[in-house]
């Protein structure tokens, strides 16, 4: 499988509930950017993890590292495999120097394992080219202003609504649409 090389290029909040939030992936060699819609407690220990803060006892992600440490194992790459029904699945390379296993993992584990242990995130090129959008696409990619069956405009409670049965669903990719959406009506107002 061929890989291309990403990072964490930003994480924003949604117009929602507050408590999901998209972490947008680049691909330096494309130009590229991926969506990842991810939780509030996630983005937390991403941002952690790239800014290279500590909390004051280890969080989950500092005692992955401390056993992996104390047994002398490393994390050699993250993987992000597939991408399926609006999820994506993520690999995590562990070797012990002789050896290197394949753990399964969710992805933004996986991003801030390899933001503390300074390893690289890859991404299948088939899921790039299936999930990517060229910077600023986002926008353009929006569900447009239309009339609901009422013959109404949609209002951000309604959109908000939809975006909770999304995530409820799994369905990130509508998720991120309906997101930018509220975005702009909020912007409009």
């Amino acid at each position: 499988m061929n890989y291309t090389y990403v990072y964490p290029l930003q994480i924003s909040q949604t117009m929602s509930t507050g408590d999901s939030y998209i972490l947008i992936l680049a691909a330096p060699e494309t130009g590229k950017q991926v969506p990842v819609i991810i939780g509030e407690p996630e983005a937390q220990a991403i941002i952690m993890a790239a800014e290279q803060r500590k909390a004051r006892r280890p969080l989950t992600h500092t005692l992955l590292c401390n056993i992996m440490e104390e047994y002398m194992l490393s994390l050699k790459q993250v993987t992000i495999d597939r991408f399926e029904e609006g999820i994506f699945y993520s690999t995590l390379h562990i070797s012990d120097g002789f050896t290197e296993k394949k753990i399964d993992s969710r992805t933004s584990d996986a991003i801030v394992l390899a933001l503390m242990q300074q390893c690289d995130i890859m991404m299948s090129k088939n899921v790039l080219e299936e999930t990517s959008m060229e910077p600023g696409a986002l926008e353009d990619n929006l569900p447009q202003n239309k009339a609901n069956s009422n013959g109404q405009q949609d209002t951000i409670e309604q959109l908000e609504k939809q975006l909770r049965i999304c995530e409820e669903n799994e369905d990130y990719e509508q998720a991120a649409k309906i997101m930018e959406r509220i975005k702009q009506l909020s912007n409009d107002y």
